[in-house]
């Protein structure tokens, strides 16, 4: 009976691609399989996923690899990187359509808000991004803030660029720098590095940087923009969608349906503190496992073998995601019916994030089997270039041609992925801060989130290039300024 081979162990195991000796022809096969990546996304509008299988194809027949192997090292890639990641995107994806559909999310932002005066409207706002950036995606925090940003505008008659660019930082820091956000995640697959450590320094990278791009450059934005018209139903329509949903989290029955027509006030919504208990578990958990291995240090302690249990990314997503559906889906009146429905709806969307992704770890499987790593560590080695500072460019470049940050973050890590392999633990976490920086640079017309953000603020091309790329360009030379002079203390 023959033995059968999971895609981690193929990954581990398998033998790399036979492939040409001249670094020049891996250069031009790593520039030829990049370039075509880019025209596919950008020109043919062709799907990432499909671009990033084409682009593997290519690079390892440039390379010499033998032709009916070439695809080989891409089908080992996508399954490890699936098997890997793909469960703490899904995970991930369930934690927050629980904090979305239960209201957790505007319970978050009622209750700070109504502790904040005016003038620290933008500080609370980058506040209530940061927390709800920690388990949403960055698209489902847009469509979530988006809302409580124009109401906050309203009411407190701020400019809405002031609040509404603090909001954006906090979340597209988060969805850059901290996991389980996907781009960090696959980073930290790609580099072996230890997701505890890399959540730590994130955050301690993530917060000035926050600072900088959020509250402080939104007050020049909001000259450089001027102001923006408010729509008119503002209010109205957050109230429609508040409606809509308290109504939706009822059941069929008799009862709970006769509660919906006299009135949505009878309808429970999560408490403050079980919200941000739910959000904070994972962190506090993966946080831990980093804090015993450094304390502790000691593999075979039972100590640190339950922390370490306990804050694997696994672990520590489900059994956030489990006490979600208490805290969360329980507490906001669903019952077993609407929490599974809720919890089951959140992988749909998050399908083509996973194969995108796992494409990616099957073009830097590619990368790494025909040897452009090694070739990589050479040229850095004779350069004299930074490892960090080479996986931020590498990321920043490829982020301005495709203006996916996912694809930056995937492609960077597989090309710089080997100058990890002699890393400390720390210094590896930063290359995964870096490449994520980097990720971030500069977002402008061929990056969905700047169509999105455009349109949710009404504002023209120039006004978005202005606020919104700026902001991001901010975020990524912001946190690489920060990186690289804390890599020579850690």
């Amino acid at each position: 009976m023959e033995t059968p081979v999971t895609p981690t162990l193929l990954a581990a195991g398998a033998p790399a691609l036979p492939h040409t000796a001249s670094d020049g022809r891996l250069l031009l096969a790593v520039l030829l399989s990049i370039g075509a990546i880019v025209l596919l996304i950008t020109r043919f509008k062709l799907h990432p996923f499909l671009a990033l299988t084409l682009g593997s194809g290519l690079l390892a027949a440039v390379a010499g690899a033998p032709f009916d192997k070439l695809l080989t090292s891409f089908s080992t890639g996508f399954g490890a990187t699936v098997a890997s990641v793909g469960l703490l995107i899904g995970l991930g994806a369930m934690l927050g359509k629980l904090l979305a559909d239960s209201g957790g999310a505007n319970t978050i932002a009622d209750t700070v808000l109504a502790r904040t005066g005016p003038k620290l409207l933008p500080w609370a706002m980058a506040l209530i991004a940061a927390v709800l950036g920690l388990p949403l995606f960055f698209e489902v925090g847009v469509v979530l803030l988006v809302p409580i940003v124009l109401l906050v505008a309203r009411r407190g008659n701020a400019p809405l660029i002031g609040i509404g660019i603090p909001a954006l930082a906090g979340l597209s820091v988060l969805h850059g720098l901290v996991p389980p956000h996907p781009g960090p995640l696959v980073a930290v697959d790609a580099l072996h590095a230890d997701l505890g450590v890399t959540l730590a320094l994130g955050l301690l990278v993530a917060v000035p940087t926050l600072i900088v791009a959020g509250p402080l450059f939104g007050r020049l934005a909001q000259r450089w923009v001027g102001p923006l018209e408010l729509p008119a139903d503002t209010a109205a329509e957050h109230a429609k969608t508040a409606d809509a949903r308290t109504a939706d989290a009822k059941t069929a029955d008799g009862a709970r349906a006769a509660d919906a027509a006299e009135g949505v006030e009878r309808v429970r919504t999560p408490r403050f503190g079980a919200v941000l208990a739910t959000i904070l578990l994972p962190v506090v958990l993966m946080l831990g496992k980093a804090l015993a291995d450094v304390v502790i240090d000691d593999p075979k302690a039972t100590g640190q073998r339950i922390f370490d249990f306990i804050g694997s990314p696994l672990i520590a997503l489900l059994a956030a995601t489990l006490l979600a559906m208490l805290t969360l889906g329980r507490a906001a009146g669903f019952d077993k019916g609407r929490i599974s429905d809720t919890v089951g709806s959140a992988l749909g969307p998050i399908a083509g994030i996973v194969f995108i992704v796992g494409a990616g770890g099957g073009f830097k499987q590619t990368l790494i089997d025909i040897g452009v790593g090694d070739a990589v560590s050479a040229w850095s080695g004779k350069w004299h270039v930074s490892a960090l500072l080479l996986g931020w460019l590498i990321a920043v470049l490829i982020r301005l041609a495709t203006g996916s940050a996912t694809v930056a973050t995937i492609t960077a890590a597989g090309i710089v992925g080997p100058l990890a392999a002699d890393m400390s633990t720390s210094h590896a976490a930063l290359l995964v801060l870096a490449i994520g920086a980097g990720s971030l640079f500069l977002s402008h017309v061929n990056d969905a989130g700047f169509w999105l953000v455009k349109e949710y603020f009404g504002m023209s091309v120039g006004q978005t290039l202005k606020s919104w790329s700026v902001m991001e360009t901010i975020i990524s030379v912001v946190a690489i300024a920060l990186i690289l002079p804390l890599s020579l203390i850690v």
